[in-house]
Protein backbone atom coordinates (compact mmCIF):
# COMPACT_ATOMS: atom_id res chain seq x y z
CA UNK A 1 0.00 0.00 0.00
CA UNK A 2 1.17 3.56 -0.69
CA UNK A 3 2.96 5.06 2.29
CA UNK A 4 1.31 8.07 3.91
CA UNK A 5 3.50 11.12 3.37
CA UNK A 6 4.92 13.32 6.18
CA UNK A 7 2.50 15.94 7.51
CA UNK A 8 3.05 19.66 6.99
CA UNK A 9 5.15 21.17 9.78
CA UNK A 10 2.95 23.26 12.07
CA UNK A 11 5.10 23.61 15.21
CA UNK A 12 3.58 22.34 18.48
CA UNK A 13 0.76 20.30 16.94
CA UNK A 14 1.17 16.60 17.69
CA UNK A 15 -1.50 15.02 15.52
CA UNK A 16 -1.68 16.92 12.26
CA UNK A 17 -1.95 15.53 8.74
CA UNK A 18 -3.19 16.41 5.29
CA UNK A 19 -5.76 13.93 3.97
CA UNK A 20 -4.09 13.95 0.55
CA UNK A 21 -2.11 11.04 -0.87
CA UNK A 22 -4.28 8.21 0.48
CA UNK A 23 -4.68 5.31 -2.00
CA UNK A 24 -8.15 4.81 -3.43
CA UNK A 25 -9.94 1.68 -4.59
CA UNK A 26 -9.69 2.72 -8.26
CA UNK A 27 -5.90 3.08 -8.16
CA UNK A 28 -5.80 6.84 -7.61
CA UNK A 29 -5.12 8.86 -4.50
CA UNK A 30 -6.87 11.57 -2.52
CA UNK A 31 -6.20 15.23 -3.24
CA UNK A 32 -3.64 17.27 -1.33
CA UNK A 33 -4.09 20.72 0.24
CA UNK A 34 -7.85 20.45 0.61
CA UNK A 35 -8.59 18.91 4.02
CA UNK A 36 -6.39 18.72 7.10
CA UNK A 37 -7.06 17.08 10.46
CA UNK A 38 -5.37 18.21 13.67
CA UNK A 39 -5.34 18.30 17.43
CA UNK A 40 -6.07 21.40 19.54
CA UNK A 41 -4.97 24.64 17.86
CA UNK A 42 -4.69 26.25 21.29
CA UNK A 43 -1.21 24.70 21.32
CA UNK A 44 0.00 26.78 18.37
CA UNK A 45 2.86 29.19 18.94
CA UNK A 46 3.27 32.27 16.69
CA UNK A 47 5.53 30.14 14.49
CA UNK A 48 2.79 27.54 14.18
CA UNK A 49 0.20 30.17 13.31
CA UNK A 50 2.50 31.51 10.57
CA UNK A 51 2.99 28.00 9.21
CA UNK A 52 -0.76 27.50 9.08
CA UNK A 53 -1.17 30.73 7.11
CA UNK A 54 1.67 29.84 4.74
CA UNK A 55 0.00 26.49 4.00
CA UNK A 56 -3.01 28.43 2.76
CA UNK A 57 -5.60 27.33 5.34
CA UNK A 58 -8.64 29.57 4.87
CA UNK A 59 -11.22 27.84 7.10
CA UNK A 60 -10.97 26.21 10.52
CA UNK A 61 -13.71 24.02 11.97
CA UNK A 62 -13.54 23.41 15.72
CA UNK A 63 -15.42 20.27 16.82
CA UNK A 64 -14.93 20.81 20.56
CA UNK A 65 -17.55 21.35 23.25
CA UNK A 66 -18.07 24.98 24.40
CA UNK A 67 -16.40 24.26 27.74
CA UNK A 68 -13.30 22.92 26.00
CA UNK A 69 -13.06 25.92 23.71
CA UNK A 70 -13.48 28.31 26.64
CA UNK A 71 -10.70 26.62 28.64
CA UNK A 72 -8.27 26.53 25.72
CA UNK A 73 -9.06 29.26 23.19
CA UNK A 74 -7.46 29.10 19.77
CA UNK A 75 -5.07 31.95 18.87
CA UNK A 76 -5.96 31.79 15.18
CA UNK A 77 -9.01 34.08 15.04
CA UNK A 78 -7.10 37.00 16.55
CA UNK A 79 -3.80 36.34 14.77
CA UNK A 80 -5.30 35.58 11.34
CA UNK A 81 -8.55 37.57 10.98
CA UNK A 82 -8.90 36.54 7.32
CA UNK A 83 -9.22 32.88 8.30
CA UNK A 84 -12.83 31.83 8.88
CA UNK A 85 -13.08 30.13 12.28
CA UNK A 86 -16.29 28.27 13.17
CA UNK A 87 -17.10 25.93 16.05
CA UNK A 88 -19.72 23.17 15.60
CA UNK A 89 -19.64 20.64 18.47
CA UNK A 90 -19.85 17.16 16.99
CA UNK A 91 -21.15 15.37 20.08
CA UNK A 92 -24.23 17.17 21.46
CA UNK A 93 -23.79 20.27 23.66
CA UNK A 94 -21.87 18.79 26.60
CA UNK A 95 -19.78 15.76 27.43
CA UNK A 96 -22.34 14.57 30.00
CA UNK A 97 -25.14 14.76 27.44
CA UNK A 98 -23.08 12.74 24.99
CA UNK A 99 -22.34 10.03 27.57
CA UNK A 100 -26.04 9.69 28.35
CA UNK A 101 -26.97 9.51 24.67
CA UNK A 102 -24.22 7.11 23.59
CA UNK A 103 -23.93 5.03 26.79
CA UNK A 104 -20.12 5.35 26.63
CA UNK A 105 -19.34 2.60 24.06
CA UNK A 106 -16.10 0.65 23.75
CA UNK A 107 -13.44 2.17 21.51
CA UNK A 108 -14.02 -0.51 18.88
CA UNK A 109 -17.64 0.64 18.53
CA UNK A 110 -17.24 4.35 19.26
CA UNK A 111 -17.43 5.46 15.62
CA UNK A 112 -20.61 3.45 15.12
CA UNK A 113 -22.14 5.13 18.18
CA UNK A 114 -21.46 8.55 16.67
CA UNK A 115 -23.00 7.52 13.33
CA UNK A 116 -26.08 6.31 15.20
CA UNK A 117 -26.51 8.92 17.94
CA UNK A 118 -25.08 12.19 16.55
CA UNK A 119 -26.74 12.31 13.14
CA UNK A 120 -28.03 15.87 13.40
CA UNK A 121 -24.71 17.23 14.61
CA UNK A 122 -22.77 15.22 12.03
CA UNK A 123 -25.01 16.57 9.27
CA UNK A 124 -24.28 20.12 10.43
CA UNK A 125 -20.51 19.48 10.42
CA UNK A 126 -20.47 17.88 6.97
CA UNK A 127 -22.80 20.47 5.47
CA UNK A 128 -20.43 23.18 6.66
CA UNK A 129 -17.45 21.43 5.05
CA UNK A 130 -19.38 20.93 1.81
CA UNK A 131 -20.28 24.62 1.64
CA UNK A 132 -16.84 25.96 2.60
CA UNK A 133 -14.46 27.72 0.23
CA UNK A 134 -12.28 25.34 -1.82
CA UNK A 135 -9.03 26.49 -0.19
CA UNK A 136 -7.56 24.24 2.53
CA UNK A 137 -9.90 23.58 5.45
CA UNK A 138 -8.62 22.29 8.80
CA UNK A 139 -10.87 20.54 11.33
CA UNK A 140 -9.85 19.61 14.86
CA UNK A 141 -10.94 18.70 18.37
CA UNK A 142 -8.64 18.26 21.42
CA UNK A 143 -6.41 15.26 20.75
CA UNK A 144 -7.54 15.09 17.14
CA UNK A 145 -8.14 11.35 17.32
CA UNK A 146 -11.82 10.48 17.90
CA UNK A 147 -14.15 13.30 16.85
CA UNK A 148 -11.66 14.48 14.25
CA UNK A 149 -10.91 10.86 13.33
CA UNK A 150 -14.57 10.07 12.70
CA UNK A 151 -15.01 13.03 10.33
CA UNK A 152 -11.76 12.14 8.55
CA UNK A 153 -12.80 8.50 8.16
CA UNK A 154 -16.18 9.46 6.68
CA UNK A 155 -14.61 11.87 4.21
CA UNK A 156 -12.02 9.29 3.18
CA UNK A 157 -14.72 6.64 2.77
CA UNK A 158 -16.72 9.00 0.54
CA UNK A 159 -13.56 9.55 -1.53
CA UNK A 160 -13.22 5.76 -1.98
CA UNK A 161 -10.01 5.54 0.03
CA UNK A 162 -8.93 1.95 0.55
CA UNK A 163 -10.32 0.50 3.80
CA UNK A 164 -6.86 -0.28 5.13
CA UNK A 165 -5.80 3.33 4.51
CA UNK A 166 -8.81 4.60 6.47
CA UNK A 167 -8.04 2.22 9.34
CA UNK A 168 -4.38 3.14 9.32
CA UNK A 169 -5.16 6.85 9.41
CA UNK A 170 -7.31 6.35 12.50
CA UNK A 171 -4.73 4.20 14.28
CA UNK A 172 -1.90 6.60 13.43
CA UNK A 173 -3.14 9.07 16.04
CA UNK A 174 -2.00 6.77 18.87
CA UNK A 175 1.54 6.81 17.52
CA UNK A 176 1.62 10.54 16.88
CA UNK A 177 0.28 11.50 20.32
CA UNK A 178 2.16 8.98 22.46
CA UNK A 179 5.45 10.78 23.23
CA UNK A 180 3.87 14.19 23.60
CA UNK A 181 1.16 13.06 26.00
CA UNK A 182 3.52 10.99 28.14
CA UNK A 183 5.72 14.08 28.51
CA UNK A 184 2.74 16.39 29.06
CA UNK A 185 1.26 14.32 31.90
CA UNK A 186 4.22 12.88 33.85
CA UNK A 187 2.16 12.37 37.04
CA UNK A 188 -0.43 10.11 35.39
CA UNK A 189 0.06 6.36 35.09
CA UNK A 190 1.50 5.81 31.58
CA UNK A 191 -0.77 2.80 31.09
CA UNK A 192 -3.83 5.04 31.56
CA UNK A 193 -2.51 7.53 29.03
CA UNK A 194 -1.78 4.85 26.45
CA UNK A 195 -5.23 3.34 26.88
CA UNK A 196 -6.84 6.78 26.45
CA UNK A 197 -4.85 7.28 23.25
CA UNK A 198 -5.67 3.85 21.81
CA UNK A 199 -7.25 4.08 18.35
CA UNK A 200 -7.89 0.50 17.25
CA UNK A 201 -8.08 -0.17 13.53
CA UNK A 202 -11.08 -2.38 14.31
CA UNK A 203 -13.01 0.80 15.15
CA UNK A 204 -12.57 2.04 11.58
CA UNK A 205 -13.47 -1.31 10.07
CA UNK A 206 -16.61 -1.48 12.24
CA UNK A 207 -17.57 1.98 10.99
CA UNK A 208 -17.23 0.79 7.39
CA UNK A 209 -19.44 -2.22 8.18
CA UNK A 210 -22.03 0.13 9.70
CA UNK A 211 -22.01 2.24 6.53
CA UNK A 212 -22.29 -0.85 4.34
CA UNK A 213 -25.34 -1.99 6.31
CA UNK A 214 -26.87 1.47 5.76
CA UNK A 215 -26.53 1.04 1.99
CA UNK A 216 -23.10 2.68 1.66
CA UNK A 217 -21.61 5.99 2.70
CA UNK A 218 -23.66 8.02 0.19
CA UNK A 219 -26.94 6.49 1.36
CA UNK A 220 -26.00 7.09 4.99
CA UNK A 221 -25.21 10.76 4.30
CA UNK A 222 -28.54 11.11 2.52
CA UNK A 223 -30.32 9.52 5.48
CA UNK A 224 -28.85 12.04 7.94
CA UNK A 225 -29.93 15.00 5.81
CA UNK A 226 -27.26 15.89 3.24
CA UNK A 227 -28.40 16.72 -0.29
CA UNK A 228 -26.98 15.07 -3.40
CA UNK A 229 -25.24 18.35 -4.25
CA UNK A 230 -23.61 18.54 -0.82
CA UNK A 231 -22.44 14.93 -1.06
CA UNK A 232 -20.92 15.65 -4.47
CA UNK A 233 -19.11 18.71 -3.09
CA UNK A 234 -17.80 16.72 -0.12
CA UNK A 235 -16.40 14.03 -2.39
CA UNK A 236 -14.81 16.66 -4.60
CA UNK A 237 -12.79 17.95 -1.64
CA UNK A 238 -10.61 14.85 -1.86
CA UNK A 239 -11.15 13.67 -5.44
CA UNK A 240 -11.28 16.92 -7.43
Amino acid sequence: MTELRPPPDFPDLLNLRDLGGYPTTDGGETRWRSLLRADDLAQLTPAGVRALAEYGVSTILDLRWPQEAARHPSPVAEALPRVRCVRIPLLTHTEDEWRLRSRDPDKELWKCAVLEHARTELCQVLTFIADADPEPLLFHCVAGKDRTGLVAALLLALADARPEAIARDYALSSQMLRAGYLARYPDIDPARILEALRCPEEGAYNMLKFLEAAGGVRDYLTQIGLSAHEITRLRARLRG
